[in-house]
């Protein structure tokens, strides 16, 4: 049965490191757009690699890049991917099957992730995030710095994993969650974000044991602690820095 086109759709900035893994993995979809804002590495040299119809826009933002990228793709089905992701072995077959047919609006695809020197224990709990939808039912949502696809319609998780590749050290990981943290404040400072201080002194401790315990992250070893201490760290920073934003704005 012949199944739904697809657009394999990724948006880049010197990510040469990760990104012909990335590509090799969805070399098979009928077209791939690479919306690139201006790398200086080989990352455009990789795209044309793998024959890539390769875009370039100054960045937008989060949601703004991914958008645009999505509007470029020929095809209605879209599977979005970060340049730090890859489809894992036997992925694509779970998601040709389920476009001979499809009858939702989108899937959820399971993301493994790299825990610096070591890769997610198959046990432990593995978020699932839509991927794969029908553009004609959606569109980026405006939620900074983690923008994701938004359906109206069904919505289901597929069997097909990704692997992320976006935290190979406890350096990169310290330095995202610093930029991701300062990237939130203007958004929570115009939600008006309550009860602050509360949140950031029950909030981290919560998360914590939520990481490490009822998601399993123990089963990594001190790769898993050490993951769930910095994702803790990341929520405290968050509201800390609100708290600060709302400091400075208060004595100007």
């Amino acid at each position: 049965m012949s199944r739904e086109p697809l657009s394999a759709v990724i948006t880049t900035l010197n990510n040469a490191a990760t990104l012909e893994r990335c590509l090799a993995s969805v070399a098979w979809a009928d077209e791939i757009v690479l919306l690139d804002s201006g790398s200086s590495d080989a990352t455009l040299t990789i795209a044309e690699k793998f024959h890539c119809r390769i875009f370039s826009e100054p960045f937008k933002g989060y949601s703004a890049q991914k958008q645009s990228a999505v509007d470029k793709a020929i095809h209605a089905w879209i599977l979005l991917l970060d340049a730090d992701e890859a489809l894992a072995d036997g992925a694509r077959e779970y998601i040709e099957k389920a476009l001979e047919n499809p009858q939702v609006a989108g899937f959820r695809l399971p993301r493994r992730e790299q825990m610096f020197w070591t890769f997610q224990h198959s046990w432990s709990w593995v978020n699932a995030h839509l991927r794969l939808f029908d553009k004609r039912h959606g569109k980026l949502n405006q939620v900074p710095v983690h923008a994701a696809p938004e359906v109206d319609g069904k919505v289901i998780v597929l069997r097909a994993q990704m692997l992320h590749y976006g935290e190979p050290d406890i350096h990169t990981k310290v330095e995202k969650i610093n930029h991701y943290s300062t990237g939130l404040v203007a958004d929570k400072l115009a939600r008006r974000s309550r009860f602050v201080a509360a949140r950031m002194l029950l909030y981290p401790p919560i998360f914590f044991l939520r990481q490490y315990i009822f998601k399993r992250y123990f089963l990594n070893g001190w790769a898993g602690y050490i993951s769930a201490v910095t994702g803790a760290y990341y929520v405290f920073l968050k509201y800390a820095k609100l708290h600060e934003a709302r400091r400075r704005k208060r004595d100007k």
